[in-house]
């Protein structure tokens, strides 16, 4: 699959990190995230404070101009229906794959799957085995993330593959929030901070 080249945005986004993160790590895409499709994972996410919920991550992939590395730019989302649920699992069903490619083929013909994404009411940003299973045989591609959000404690995070194709199930990463029009962040998940803070917190160690 080719991809168009582009200018990675970096001059209209905002980057924001995990307070804790492996320097070794080598995500194998820059993650871009719209304000809009933040908005959207956010009230998806509160929809269901009792058991899981999810749906799929859709947008384009790009070749960054300046370097030839992939990134990615998450426009919207798909919430999954017809899923089987529980305060500790959740099951994409037949019914929801069906339902998820004749939406994409309707309404996003010109944009793939990025990847999905789901929740872990009160359990914490983390994969499990299972999620592990079902993202390395639903999304192998490098440039395929998964999102996993903690509504209560206002967390999330994204697990993606490094460079050499391994998936790191304790490490999850940050995203840069693409603004709409004015620069103004409206990301409020209590687990990740501004590029700078890090930056100002390493100098005053």
């Amino acid at each position: 699959m080719k991809f168009r080249h582009n200018r990675a945005p970096f001059y209209r986004a905002q980057t924001w990190r995990p307070l804790e993160e492996d320097g070794r790590a080598r995500p194998a895409v820059q993650i871009f995230l719209t304000q809009r499709a933040f908005i959207r994972i956010c009230a998806h996410a509160g929809s269901n404070l009792q058991n899981e919920v999810g749906g799929w991550l859709v947008g384009k992939v790009y070749l960054n101009k300046d370097d030839e590395k992939p990134f990615i730019v998450i426009n919207t989302i798909l919430p999954a229906e017809f899923t089987l649920q529980g305060s500790a699992f959740l099951t994409f069903t037949h019914e929801s794959q069906v339902n998820l490619h004749a939406t994409m083929a309707e309404k996003y013909p010109d944009l793939l799957i990025l990847g999905w994404f789901h929740t872990h009411p009160r359990m914490g940003v983390f994969f499990s085995e299972w999620d592990r299973w079902l993202h390395e045989n639903f999304f192998p591609e490098l440039w395929q993330v998964g999102l996993v959000i903690e509504p209560f404690s206002a967390s999330g995070g994204f697990f993606q593959k490094q460079v050499d194709g391994s998936l790191d199930t304790r490490q999850y990463f940050g995203f840069n929030e693409l603004f709409h029009h004015r620069r103004r962040s409206i990301v409020h998940w209590r687990n990740l901070i501004p590029v700078e803070n890090i930056k100002n917190e390493m100098r005053q160690k």
